[in-house]
């Protein structure tokens, strides 16, 4: 009977181990999906509102509308998202855990061994969650108000120090990793 089961198991294994992944890679495209929801739309808005009030008045959009917007696809999707980074700007809100702190950093490596910071994530089970954080590359509008101090202008200064007296989330250049979009899911 050992030996029975012994083959059974070995046959069976495979097929286990395979299905295992295909839900694994279930849970990584709906979470590449969850994550990628939010950039878009929070691009359009601070767009829209860097043409009607300059970058300035735009900094409510991230500061204000991006929780909303996330919290929204939450509630949409059953996923938690939140926007980290190394260097936050918010710290009530975009603080990383250990693991994001650890995925954040290992994408810099690799951004700075010539990988693509655009195509950068990683997901993975901990736990009883499925967790997923994709890179957050900095584009041309995000330099009005997270690009070189020195090139900042001074009624953008003046807005951040206001909203953000801790502000860490200067000096950047295009192309550059600002955070990450980390999304999870119980399991």
């Amino acid at each position: 009977m050992k030996k029975f089961l012994l083959a059974a198991a070995t046959l069976i294994a495979p097929f286990a181990a395979t299905l295992a992944h295909a839900g694994d890679e279930a849970l990584f495209d709906e979470a590449r999906k969850v994550a990628t929801t939010l950039p878009p739309k929070l691009l359009t808005a601070l767009q829209e509102e860097i043409a009607k009030t300059g970058a300035e008045g735009a900094i409510s959009v991230c500061k204000d509308m991006a929780p909303k917007m996330a919290g929204e696809v939450s509630q949409q999707t059953g996923w938690k998202i939140k926007r980290v980074s190394l260097k936050a700007r918010n710290d009530a809100r975009a603080i990383p855990d250990a693991w994001e702190k650890a995925a954040l950093e290992d994408f810099d490596k690799r951004a700075a061994a010539g990988e693509s910071p655009a195509k950068l994530e990683k997901g993975e089970k901990i736990g009883n969650e499925y967790r997923f954080v994709k890179a957050l590359p900095v584009q041309g509008v995000c330099l009005s108000c997270h690009g070189p101090d020195d090139k900042l202008k001074p009624a953008v200064k003046a807005a951040l120090g206001q909203h953000y007296p801790g502000d860490k989330a200067t000096g950047y250049s295009e192309g550059q990793i600002r955070g990450v979009i980390s999304v999870r899911k119980a399991l």
